[in-house]
């Protein structure tokens, strides 16, 4: 079977991005290694298994105007919980911003929230 391991999100910063995703999100550094040109390959995952993020540093203006705003001010990543009040808390107590308050619709629990550069996230408990 087929599967999207990883998915690039451009970053100012590798030790900045690092930080919010391991700390404030509490993801798992995978992997941090350096590159021969200098940059990293730096892989975090919210839990053991499924989709992990590449973060790149961005390279050039183009890239750099990217960050933060990578999906054109939409949601463009999901954050599945099995406990939607408990990582809720536990992230505004580590200082990540949400949009809205939490909403309770026939899908389940979400709220928007974004990440240090601004791209905007689905924190979700599925319902059922």
């Amino acid at each position: 079977m087929s599967r999207i391991a990883l998915v690039t999100l451009v970053v100012d910063d590798y030790d900045e991005a690092i930080r919010f995703y391991t700390e404030a999100l509490g993801f798992r550094l995978v992997e941090d290694t350096p590159r021969p040109d200098g940059s990293r390959w730096v892989v975090v995952q919210p839990g053991e298994q499924g989709t992990a993020l590449l973060l790149a540093r961005a390279k050039g203006e183009e890239q750099r105007t990217r960050v933060g705003d990578q999906t054109g001010g939409r949601v463009g990543f999901f954050l599945h919980t099995e406990d939607f009040a408990r990582d809720h808390a536990r992230m505004l107590a580590a200082g990540v911003t949400f949009l809205e308050e939490p909403r309770h619709e026939p899908y389940g629990s979400v709220a928007v929230f974004q990440d240090l550069y601004g791209n905007r996230w689905d924190l979700l408990q599925p319902a059922g």
